[in-house]
């Protein structure tokens, strides 16, 4: 199974053996990959009843619920690792979100789309409208997202938190590409966050 560079890259780094929560967890795929190949105790937290379903039906161990409430149930130091991908700027406040992931596990791994990507500004430059692309596929209207985040964009937020930094990596064109200048070149990152 081929997973996005996102996800792979986190794949990558979560320690074997460890207790993983994958908070909007999707159909499961990062959740199947850890399991198989790394012998991960994964658990999901996934909003979309359809979703869970198809989790379930692949055997993983995934409950419905919403991150933006649900996620203050969990104890202290649940999980080794909680992963958050992809779902940073749809939450209500990802600040709290944050805070949140960072109780629950030990390490968080944080993945989002990058808004200040140099081809979502020149689309938007040049045709006045918010850009449609591969990793934000549908019409403004339609999109989950509430947030624009852009890399500085939470770069200064977890400043702000005080939270450290464990690694970073950057993505475009379906890549990984250097860590210079990401707020530009960059179509999403991963942060690897502890407190």
């Amino acid at each position: 199974m081929s997973l996005r560079p996102d996800l792979a890259k986190i794949a990558e780094l979560v320690p074997t053996g460890s207790r993983v929560l994958d908070v909007g967890c999707g159909e499961g795929d990062l959740m199947d990959v850890l399991r198989r190949e790394k012998r991960i105790d994964a658990r999901g937290l996934e909003i979309d009843p359809e979703l869970v379903e198809k989790c379930v039906s692949r055997g993983l161990s995934v409950v419905q619920g919403d991150a933006d409430r649900d996620l203050t149930e969990y104890p202290d130091a649940a999980f080794d690792v909680a992963i958050l991908s992809q779902t940073l700027q749809t939450a209500e406040r990802p600040d709290y979100m944050l805070d949140q992931l960072l109780r629950i596990g030990r390490t968080a791994f944080v993945s989002f789309p990058n808004f200040a990507y140099w081809k979502m500004r020149f689309s938007l430059l040049t045709n006045g409208r918010m850009p449609v692309t591969r990793h934000l596929p549908v019409s403004w209207y339609e999109t989950q997202n509430i947030h624009h985040v852009t890399v500085k964009d939470f770069r200064e937020l977890i400043a702000d938190k005080g939270v450290t930094v464990e690694g970073c990596w950057f993505f475009a064109g379906g890549m990984e590409i250097s860590k210079s200048r990401p707020n530009w070149r960059a179509e999403h990152a991963v942060f690897q966050l502890s407190r």
